[in-house]
């Protein structure tokens, strides 16, 4: 008698498409485990990566607005939501592997770090710093998606890493970046990320009073939809149709270059010149302060994280700086940079 998972397997081989990944065809884990007889191996990847911590912890990451009073903008979890939605959305009506993508959209933030891209590049400038000085150990640079594929191939689960198939860590890895990933289901979650972000990050300028809808070009706006949830549809619907029957995963050029300059148009107007990043100067602060701390007097370190080697040592640095929530990195500097005021 078959299984629940060797039926679902079954089921995939009748009703994916011919170009989608099969569970059953996967290349495996870096550790062999035993098949569970309820899932396939996407679905426990996916069951693996939201029991994680690093998980959890994005729903106090930053997405764009750094420590937002308001209770609908975006945080690093809702954005990894809205990006699973609208990939399994796509992967559904191409007939592709929705679990899998479900699994590489879940997991691709995982090693985003505290306040956002602002966190990102104030790691990547450390390391810069320390490589300058000869120390050995240092990494040439610090990208979000490689720390990510560190998370769940190291850090996470005590140590052990949670073992996921090569096709989610491949679409964790690619899912920024010059290279794509290798299956279909990946190549959705690299778009779907920018038409996710791109959309939420201008519905919560609009919110903050940063950007108004009449300020998107006409251009953009009569060709993709002036609002939120029009622009979304369209560009899902678009990719979609350009899609079928296709062994790649594309918009139409016209919608391509929309979305594109959409892109250019919230750099200039949101993240790169707005009040929405007035408190860049700080955050960094915070990282560099902290990374340093932690250089200086690694006995500071949780256990876990303890280098095994001095050369170790700038690597488990970052794998706990940049693990920290907003709200745990700015508590953890004022305890060790911030006077305490004592009461007498």
């Amino acid at each position: 008698m078959l299984t629940l998972r060797e039926l679902y397997e079954q089921q995939e081989s009748e009703l994916l498409a011919k170009n989608a990944k099969l569970s059953r065809d996967t290349k495996g884990r870096a550790k062999p485990i035993e098949p569970c007889p309820l899932r396939t191996c996407y679905q426990r990847d996916r069951d693996r990566i939201i029991h994680s911590k690093a998980f959890r912890r994005l729903i106090n990451k930053t997405q764009v607005f750094l420590a937002p009073e308001g209770d609908h903008y975006r945080t690093r979890l809702t954005h990894t939501l809205e990006v699973s939605q609208i990939s399994r959305t796509i992967a559904r009506a191409l007939r592709l592997n929705e679990d899998l993508v479900e699994a590489i959209a879940l997991g691709h933030d995982l090693g985003h770090t505290p306040f956002g891209h602002v966190g990102e590049q104030a790691i990547d400038e450390i390391f810069k710093e320390l490589k300058d000085s000869e120390i050995s150990g240092v990494p040439a640079y610090f990208r979000h998606n490689e720390q990510s594929l560190r998370v769940v191939d190291i850090i996470e689960y005590e140590g052990k890493g949670l073992n996921l198939t090569w096709e989610v860590r491949d679409g964790i890895l690619n899912h920024t970046g010059e290279k794509d990933p290798e299956t279909l289901e990946g190549k959705i979650v690299k778009i779907a990320d920018r038409i996710a972000y791109i959309n939420h990050d201008i519905d919560d300028a609009v919110r903050a009073g940063i950007l108004s809808v009449a300020d998107i070009p006409d251009k953009l706006t009569c060709l993709l939809g002036k609002y939120h949830g029009v622009r979304i549809n369209n560009m899902v619907y678009n990719l979609v149709e350009y899609s079928k029957n296709q062994d790649k995963i594309a918009m139409s050029p016209n919608f391509m270059k929309a979305m594109l300059e959409l892109r250019e148009f919230l750099f200039e107007h949101v993240y790169l010149s707005s009040a929405a990043k007035s408190e860049n100067g700080k955050a960094k602060n915070v990282i560099r302060s902290l990374f340093f701390l932690f250089l200086k007097k690694p006995g500071l370190l949780p256990p876990e994280f303890y280098p095994r080697s001095e050369e170790e040592l700038p690597v488990r640095v970052c794998d706990y700086v940049a693990g920290m929530t907003d709200r745990y990195a700015i508590k953890t500097f004022e305890d060790y940079f911030v006077p305490q005021v004592w009461m007498v």
